[in-house]
């Protein structure tokens, strides 16, 4: 369905929902908004978990209009379609945040870059939503990426999926810091100029708290 795909690795602000419009049930949140010139009436719910459905009816009747939620073709069920899937998509962007990584260093580093450089990761690839950059604001150049990976990639004899962050380091200094232990050669980065931690807590927080600002000083622009 197009709110699973739509809300899939998000959770809801609720500030956010009721600045957009919705209103406070009991089990969540309501929104309704007439669509197709006023014909149909479409009510869009999000509980209290962050799932998220929609309804259409005609205003008129009252009565349910669920075709545009099947692969019925048609110029009629395609507009309603698609002006659901526009307002849908726009709830998505304003109102959600992106949930995608779980691990518990992860989410103390995103804080600790929110709160010392005020950014929030970037999720840049459709393709790969799992994938996150953050970058200075002065010079566009990315200091540090999250990513979700299985660890037989960097070498490691496990079946594991882990959360990891790239980071920048000094050509200098890439070759005294990589052990494939703790530090591995940056993934899908320059190998010269970027390494690899698994947020596993193998290397401590404070620790990547201070490799983050390194890199943050490397990523300034000339």
């Amino acid at each position: 369905m197009l709110e699973e795909t739509l809300f899939k690795r998000k959770k809801m602000n609720e500030e956010k929902l009721l600045d957009y419009g919705f209103q406070r049930v009991d089990n969540g949140f309501i929104y309704v908004k007439n669509i197709l010139r006023d014909e149909f009436v479409l009510e869009i719910s999000a509980d209290v978990g962050g799932r998220v459905a929609s309804r259409v009816t005609e205003r008129e009747t009252g009565d349910e209009y669920a075709l545009y939620k099947t692969n019925a073709d048609g110029a009629f069920v395609g507009t309603i379609r698609e002006e659901c899937e526009n307002v849908l998509t726009d709830i998505a962007d304003k109102c959600f945040e992106h949930d995608v990584f779980k691990m518990k260093q992860s989410r103390q580093i995103i804080d600790h870059v929110r709160r010392t450089y005020g950014d929030e990761l970037e999720f840049l690839w459709e393709k790969f939503p799992d994938n996150a950059v953050w970058r200075r604001k002065d010079s566009g150049k990315w200091y540090g990426a999250v990513m979700v990976l299985p660890l037989k990639k960097l070498g490691l004899r496990s079946d594991e999926t882990s959360e990891i962050i790239d980071l920048r380091i000094s050509p200098d200094d890439i070759e005294k810091i990589i052990d494939n232990k703790n530090y591995f050669p940056g993934w899908h980065m320059n190998k010269k100029s970027w390494y690899t931690i698994i947020l596993d807590e193998r290397v401590s927080t404070e620790e990547i708290y201070a490799r983050i600002d390194e890199s943050y000083v490397l990523a300034k622009g000339k």
